[in-house]
């Protein structure tokens, strides 16, 4: 059996430190075979348009977050991650403000973040973590409101099962294609939810999330692969029996 450990949307500075160090903490050991990241490690506020003649564009932060964001992904010992809104966002800044620094390699993200350090294999396309399954970050196709719909939606256009970030939700849907009794076909969307310190999303009017934080696992067994949901309740996770609490 091969497990593969699923986060998404970390969005340092802005990451949840207390739940965090507990993921860390239960993947030293729960050793699974993979750590994947979904996407959105970095909040990268400085360079969002958002930003843009605010005092977040003066923070002048870029640099210590870019290195805690280094230091987050050594310490889950994430080996994959998949391009995102988020991260995407230091191309666009020079491709938008600065084109005469388009090419030059320290600002490209597998650079800028040091990745290869990192023993971190960074995709720009969708990729096959599991038989079946894709990783991607979930901005790729129509956001739903319903918490696993994003990820289906994806999962029924790529006809394969799909793990995604990006709604800061998390939820496990599927969709069952048989005909007269023939052998079922099965697509999964699962979303991972967030482990962002909700604190810190100052944009949400009035503070109403529909947000839930948390993990996935993926249990590997030949081309079988079964997805599971690791909700984060009342600063505690449980996975197999056994509960982190922070």
């Amino acid at each position: 059996m091969k497990t593969i450990v699923c986060i998404s949307d970390l969005q340092v500075p802005y990451h949840d430190v207390e739940a965090v160090k507990a993921v860390t903490k239960f993947i030293k050991a729960y050793q699974p075979d993979t750590v994947v990241s979904c996407g959105d490690e970095m909040d990268m506020q400085t360079i969002s348009r958002w930003s843009k003649g605010t005092e977040l564009e003066f923070e002048r932060s870029i640099g210590r977050d870019r290195d805690l964001t280094r230091q987050v992904l050594y310490d889950l010992t994430v080996e994959h991650m998949i391009r995102s809104n988020h991260t995407d966002r230091l191309f666009n800044t020079v491709a938008m403000r600065a084109p005469g620094l388009l090419g030059l390699p320290e600002l490209q993200l597998e650079n800028f973040l040091g990745l290869d350090e990192l023993e971190i294999k960074y995709h720009k396309d969708p990729y096959e973590l599991a038989p079946g399954w894709l990783l991607m970050h979930g901005d790729e196709g129509n956001v739903q409101p319903t918490a696993g719909a994003t990820a289906l939606g994806l999962a029924k256009r790529s006809g394969m099962s799909v793990v995604c970030g990006h709604t800061h939700r998390m939820g496990l849907t599927h969709h069952t294609q048989t005909y007269r009794g023939g052998k079922p076909k099965t697509i999964w969307g699962l979303e991972l939810g967030n482990l962002m310190n909700y604190n810190s999303a100052k944009y949400i009017k009035a503070g109403l999330f529909t947000w839930q934080q948390g993990f996935g696992i993926l249990h590997v067994e030949g081309k079988t692969v079964v997805p599971q949901l690791v909700p984060i309740v009342n600063r505690s996770f449980t996975v197999e029996g056994k509960t982190w609490k922070w």
